[in-house]
């Protein structure tokens, strides 16, 4: 396994010194209160706003771990009438960094979440993680982490050009690769960027 540019105590450092930022991700939801519930009891977000727009047929709702001006959020959007999605191929899941991932599969398996791997060391390596589905089957990576500035800490894509991506998110978004570990007997590559 090669591995380049790893992540360290500099990485934390960024959000102080550099203000850009993500500031949310949007995605469609076919139930939004059965939704919000779900991700203030089993994952701890709060409810930071919710609106209605009957004029334009859709409602969204904005939820995360602190205040959108300083945290990144989700936010989820219903489409009346429309109460399912195809997540499609692209999207990978979302991470939550938690101080403890066996608590917390713990507690959204008895909200009715559905755990999709068991608590555990990754292949090969020594960090614990567990994924989970929301209800509306978007999947959600939770990594141990003792500290953490932002619990909503990743978004995993796949991409079809991995060099074509990283040009893209380097000149459009100035982000910096952080850390490459390619993976040929698993026939996949992993790409962490960040903003610099």
């Amino acid at each position: 396994m090669a591995e380049t540019a790893q992540p360290n105590a500099e990485l934390l450092e960024w959000p102080k010194k550099d203000k850009r930022r993500f500031l949310h991700a949007v995605y469609r939801v076919g139930d939004l209160d059965r939704t919000i519930k779900f991700y203030t009891e089993a994952f701890g977000m709060r409810l930071l706003r919710k609106r209605d727009v009957p004029e334009e047929k859709y409602a969204n709702a904005f939820l995360g771990f602190g205040p959108e001006h300083s945290n990144f959020v989700v936010e989820l959007t219903y489409n009346y009438g429309v109460t399912s999605y195809d997540i499609g191929t692209g999207f990978g899941h979302f991470a939550i960094a938690t101080p403890d991932v066996y608590k917390l599969v713990e507690d959204i398996r008895a909200k009715g979440g559905n755990v999709t791997r068991e608590p555990g060391p990754v292949k090969g390596g020594s960090s614990v993680i567990a994924f989970v589905k929301d209800p509306d089957g978007y999947t959600f990576e939770l990594i141990q982490r003792a500290s953490t500035p932002e619990p909503l800490c990743q978004v995993m894509l796949r991409v079809g050009d991995l060099e074509r991506s990283i040009k893209f998110y380097e000149k459009a978004l100035g982000m910096k690769v952080v850390k490459k570990v390619d993976r040929p007997e698993y026939k996949y590559t992993l790409l962490c960027l960040d903003m610099p």
